[in-house]
């Protein structure tokens, strides 16, 4: 690709927009979520200690030209989506003796062209799957025949057309999309927002602006379930925990946690949390699973936790406050909480003693909201506690920083 690369951020008009920012100007001059107590600490008595965190941005990684919508990694590999349609891949290369660097192939690291924006990523193993605008999700083969160059095809698109054609014939598979339109129930008939994959990695979730939950087998990828209605609006998230509970996240302004109990073959409802005020972008789940994390486009992230009584329930904790426009990505890395905002940072939290949190770092740089966030703990130095963050932007950027923290 030769000559300047343009940078086009008009991001969807249908609902990236009207979602994140409908609530904008009122809200963002009011308190946020004043019912609700602040969990971030004003004083801290480790306050010599976190002003040795230090942070700074490893790199930029440019290449897409539109808004960086999504991205995960896998081993030493990056990859990023966008609404310009492209998946692209980028290589960590990383010694012990030197920081991260990363090939910034911008000519050749395009390895996918889907036919609409791509909205989530994940990886399972030699399969690349990603969620599309165009209500799709496709299925992504890679070859690890030559690690360095990694080949990858299409294996399939969802639901496939076998799944389409078994569905087909009979008249209770079909559902009513429109006024005058029907389709079979495997279909996502809007933007497909957000996937996840269960514990085992048997199974696939995918949530989408059509207000439905879908469950698909990982191994033939047959669309196994169809939650339709879910949500009263469009469902813009979904987190599992390891005990297979799954929340969802809307722009009602509700989470729903489902469940599939012993022996049913089918997810039920067991409980509705509302709280926020405004529609749910993003959840995170901590490696535990008892503590569940909201952002919202009331710019508060609540902290819920579960409950001693029948598992069912979730209890506020509290919320993180700080950031002065919607909470568009969290990401739970380890011991942090990272969440990314329309006021175009990042901020980095950890919980202390009881309930408390601090807010170890604000990493500033994007010219535009962050919109995905990632991370891993990083083991290149034996020296400190070292984190690595990616984050995608409407600026069309994708950066890579790294949070240190010095032992005690």
């Amino acid at each position: 690709m030769s000559g300047q690369q343009f940078c086009y951020s008009n991001y969807d008009s249908q609902s990236q927009s009207s979602r994140f920012q409908s609530d904008s100007t009122s809200l963002w001059s009011q308190p946020s979520l004043p019912s609700v107590p602040s969990l971030t600490s004003q004083f801290h008595p480790q306050q010599y200690h976190l002003s040795n965190i230090r942070h700074h941005c490893l790199a930029t990684l440019k290449g897409h030209t539109s808004y960086v919508s999504s991205l995960t990694f896998a081993g030493k590999f990056l990859y990023t989506g966008s609404s310009d349609k492209e998946i692209r891949l980028w290589k960590r290369n990383t010694t012990v003796d030197s920081e991260p660097d990363y090939d910034n192939l911008t000519n050749n690291n395009i390895i996918a062209v889907g036919k609409g924006a791509v909205k989530s990523l994940v990886v399972l193993a030699d399969k690349l799957f990603s969620a599309h605008q165009d209500h799709k999700i496709r299925v992504w083969k890679i070859s690890n025949e030559d690690p360095d160059n990694q080949k990858y095809t299409r294996l399939a698109t969802l639901p496939t057309l076998s799944d389409r054609a078994t569905k087909l014939l009979l008249p209770k598979n079909h559902v009513q999309v429109r006024r005058h339109k029907t389709c079979t129930w495997v279909h996502h008939v809007d933007t497909v927002s957000a996937l996840a994959l269960s514990r085992d990695e048997t199974l696939l979730y995918s949530v989408s602006w059509d207000r439905t939950l879908k469950i698909w087998r990982t191994s033939d990828f047959k669309c196994l379930e169809s939650v339709s209605n879910a949500h009263d609006d469009a469902i813009n998230a979904v987190a599992l925990s390891d005990d297979g509970d799954v929340y969802t996240g809307s722009t009602d302004k509700k989470i729903k946690v489902w469940r599939r109990s012993s022996g049913e073959k089918t997810h039920s409802l067991v409980a509705t949390l509302e709280k926020h005020n405004s529609g749910i972008n993003s959840l995170a789940i901590s490696p535990d699973g008892s503590t569940l994390y909201s952002g919202a486009s009331d710019r508060s992230i609540v902290v819920w936790e579960k409950d001693g009584g029948d598992g069912n329930g979730m209890t506020v904790v509290g919320a993180l406050r700080g950031h002065t426009k919607p909470i568009l990505c969290l990401a739970v890395v380890s011991d942090l909480v990272c969440s990314g905002s329309a006021d175009k940072t990042i901020r980095i939290w950890r919980r202390g003693v009881d309930t408390s949190y601090s807010c170890w770092a604000i990493l500033e740089g994007h010219q535009g909201p962050v919109k995905c966030l990632a991370g891993a703990v990083d083991r290149c130095n034996p020296s400190d506690t070292s984190y690595v963050i990616y984050s995608g932007s409407l600026d069309c950027d994708v950066k890579v920083w790294q949070i240190v923290v010095p032992f005690l």
